[in-house]
């Protein structure tokens, strides 16, 4: 076996994006180039076996202090994960590799299923798991960073997935009733869904912000995400999906139902009810109904926009799967629903145009988390949608300098406590 310190693109990404075992579009070329935005330094290497690729891994450098770095293999090198030879030859090569670059260590996250769960995390088949894939690992020095349920490591753990390869009919029947039922729904609300553009992405960065802001998370500058959708829209492997609605269109909309609510409970034909309380109940569920639109409805008066970006999400496509990475929602009228009208119709053509699997990307590895979580209004939603509750085999660090690690893995947890705090 001979090792490539320098993959061409196009034998690389060939590769990668048709491995029939392990393909992702972290992996792939195009990543190295949108990582640079965060002051990473791709490597693009490979093995070779009778001058033929068998494996792959797209290496970030990272520099820390002096002249040392790290480096990261976001969701683990490409190879045949069952072949334990080609596992240990890489090992040797990349260790060998790394020290000639001063690398204290080569951090991998791959996105292998540990083993089956239910959608309540309970594990079944146990027969199908990847825990020899875990005691290999481990063997040639891989340091296992534990099985963490919470967003700590660089990939999230935890993800729901999505089969595509059923029939339409059976993915929708397949969701949540609740769900099922807003898709039945349609678009009621006459909100505008389309693909967008470069110039959009001010749109989306207003939703990500909002987004951010009510749950308490980090939102990348408005310059990485140009940078994302950009450097990945070219490769093809990116869309952006938005959801707007015209404000104006939408007061017409209320104020209709609400006339129309007025008709028809001064219009109850009370000889067709021999029973008072039905009748009772019936104007009351009426009037419950006209109510709750004239509170929508003058709600709807206080927005001073004539139109408002309700959702928006960059996708990723690659190999035979999407992801839906980037996205947020405007605080404002959540209730109509945006953000499912957005997923339903970004599986809908990735079902048409025959990719395999949906990855959701990322949700809690506490399979029901508690209502005051902030985790669990994005958990259910996604639990919703049909898919796999999937667990991945976790994150590793192989230590090339033992010493150079231990002070690192002190040192770092005060670095990131002091960056949130700025």
């Amino acid at each position: 076996m001979q090792f490539i310190e320098c993959v061409k693109k196009e034998d690389f990404d060939c590769f990668v994006c048709n491995h029939p075992y392990k393909s992702h579009f972290m992996q792939s070329y195009a990543w190295g180039e949108v990582m640079k935005k965060k002051n990473f330094l791709p490597h693009y290497v490979g093995l070779k076996e009778n001058d033929k690729l068998i494996a792959t891994a797209l290496l970030l450098e990272k520099k820390l202090i002096g002249n040392y770095s790290y480096f990261y293999c976001p969701r683990g090198f490409v190879w045949n994960y069952n072949d334990e030879q080609i596992l240990k030859e890489i090992t040797k090569e990349l260790k060998k590799y790394a020290k000639k670059k001063n690398a204290i260590f080569i951090k991998i996250d791959p996105d292998i299923k540990r083993h089956d769960l239910d959608i309540n995390g309970n594990i079944i088949n146990p027969e199908s798991n990847h825990y020899t894939l875990i005691k290999n690992l481990e063997s040639l020095g891989y340091k296992n960073k534990g099985f963490n349920t919470f967003f700590v490591n660089e990939q999230p753990r935890f993800t729901f997935r999505l089969d595509l390869k059923k029939d339409w009919d059976s993915i929708i029947k397949n969701m949540h009733p609740t769900t099922r039922k807003i898709y039945n729904k349609k678009n009621p609300f006459h909100l505008k869904l389309y693909i967008g553009q470069e110039k959009d992405l001010i749109d989306f960065y207003e939703t990500m912000k909002e987004t951010a802001k009510r749950e308490n998370i980090r939102c990348n500058s408005i310059e990485y995400y140009k940078h994302f959708y950009k450097t990945l829209h070219r490769e093809n492997m990116s869309d952006l999906y938005v959801v707007k609605v015209n404000i104006h269109e939408l007061q017409e909309f209320y104020q209709k139902k609400v006339d129309q609510l007025k008709i028809q409970i001064n219009s109850i034909d009370k000889s067709k009810y021999k029973n008072k309380q039905k009748l009772e109940n019936k104007i009351k569920e009426l009037e419950n109904e006209k109510n709750k639109a004239i509170k929508e409805l003058e709600k709807i008066k206080q927005i001073e926009q004539n139109e408002l970006t309700l959702s928006s999400i960059i996708t990723v496509k690659y190999g035979n799967k999407v992801w839906t990475i980037h996205g947020g929602n405007h605080s404002l009228l959540r209730e109509l629903n945006a953000n499912y009208l957005l997923y339903f119709q970004i599986m809908k053509d990735a079902h048409k145009l025959g990719y395999e699997l949906i990855d959701f990307f990322g949700t809690s590895g506490i399979a029901n988390p508690d209502k005051n979580d902030p985790i669990y209004g994005i958990h259910l939603f996604k639990k919703r949608l049909g898919g796999e509750y999937t667990e991945f085999i976790g994150e590793y660090d192989l230590i090339i300098h033992p010493f150079l690690y231990f002070g690192y893995q002190k040192l770092i947890p005060i670095y990131r406590k002091f960056r949130k705090k700025l």
